[in-house]
């Protein structure tokens, strides 16, 4: 919905907003946490078998030095035969590291918004092709932002890994004299001291980027009073609706109401404003129940089916009035008002010729 001129939107999002937002795929995720995931998760590999994975790179190296003289690529089936084997070499040497590097990557979105797939935020959307609608993403706060992000991460990271060469520059001159071996050990242990450090500077920029992320999420998805309204109104439904559904039930409760005028066994009055019809069966009954009451009007028309379908009319002020106050219709009477309807029913009865139950 267009937010209405002159409103601001200043109210926070309905859970109903945050859901459709959600299925849109517009969620609070910072790409930083994953990264810093990864790294560390790269730094525990490298340390824990990275000797190991130089041991193995050293011998496809030397493998395929080895067999240079060897090689007859003069058919192009001998050249796809290498490449394959290459390949497949390669494939097995990266494998346990690219898996765990996935794995960190995933995890590190699991953690942020959780496990969800939903169909319309996996479709295609062309208004991302669109030239002059990714222009204004570049060029707006939200790219800006991310421009800077970028920026700091490189400085970062450079001057993470600048300090930690200075730190080690009064050793790099003596690595002339040292063999091969010595001088992976030495890439090897600034690697790890590089990647650690970065790790902790990543993660507080991870940290400082979530609390931006969540804060430019909340502020998105932040709605104008009347977009409030509306969405309320929408959940409570449509007054008038509403209206004429409560209309139909009165309508539909008072013709059940009057069909049940014919059965009962007397209808007390006030004369004119009351009047409330009791039945009273001791087979299933308890005591006399209301079948129908009613003001006014009502009273009126329920005496005049009670006229036409012989049913006794007796005027009672008091007992009306507190039968009107104190019950609702299906609801047996009182104890206190036993005495008094059972007068009257005795009377009913008595001119009816029937016997008192």
């Amino acid at each position: 919905m267009a937010e209405t001129a002159g409103q601001e939107r200043t109210e926070r999002a309905t859970a109903k907003r945050r859901q459709e937002a959600r299925r849109r795929g517009q969620v609070a995720l910072s790409r930083e946490i994953p990264s810093t995931l990864m790294l560390f998760t790269l730094l525990g590999v490298l340390g824990l078998g990275g000797r190991d994975l130089l041991e193995r790179a050293t011998r496809l190296v030397a493998g395929i030095y080895a067999r240079l003289h060897a090689l007859r690529l003069e058919r192009v089936e001998d050249a796809s035969a290498l490449l394959t084997e290459l390949a497949a070499e390669v494939f097995a040497l990266l494998l346990p590291v690219c898996l765990p590097l996935l794995a960190a990557g995933f995890l590190g979105n699991v953690f942020q918004i959780g496990f969800e797939a939903h169909a319309e935020a996996l479709q295609p959307r062309w208004s991302k092709l669109n030239p002059i609608a990714g222009l204004k993403r570049i060029f707006s706060l939200r790219g800006a932002v991310e421009l800077a992000k970028s920026v700091v991460k490189i400085v970062l990271v450079g001057s993470v890994a600048g300090a930690v060469v200075w730190g080690l520059r009064e050793e790099l001159p003596t690595l002339v004299r040292l063999d091969l071996g010595s001088v992976w050990g030495f890439a090897a242990e600034a690697t790890l001291r590089i990647l650690l450090f970065s790790g902790v500077a990543m993660t507080l920029l991870a940290a400082l980027d979530t609390l931006y992320q969540r804060w430019q999420y909340e502020e998105s998805l932040k709605m104008t009073k009347q977009e409030v309204k509306d969405e309320r109104k929408q959940a409570e439904g449509d007054p008038a609706v509403k209206a004429r559904i409560r209309s139909i039930q009165r309508q539909v409760a008072y013709r059940r109401m009057m069909a049940e005028v014919p059965r009962a066994d007397v209808v007390v009055t006030n004369p004119t404003h009351l009047a409330i019809a009791l039945r009273f069966d001791p087979q299933v009954m308890a005591a006399p129940r209301v079948v129908a009451k009613g003001a006014d009007h009502v009273a009126e028309r329920i005496r005049e089916i009670a006229s036409e379908h012989g049913v006794p009319i007796v005027e009672n002020r008091p007992l009306a009035q507190s039968l009107f106050r104190l019950t609702d219709i299906g609801d047996t009477i009182p104890v206190e008002l036993y005495r008094a309807v059972a007068e009257v029913l005795a009377y009913v009865y008595r001119l009816k010729g029937r016997r008192r139950p």
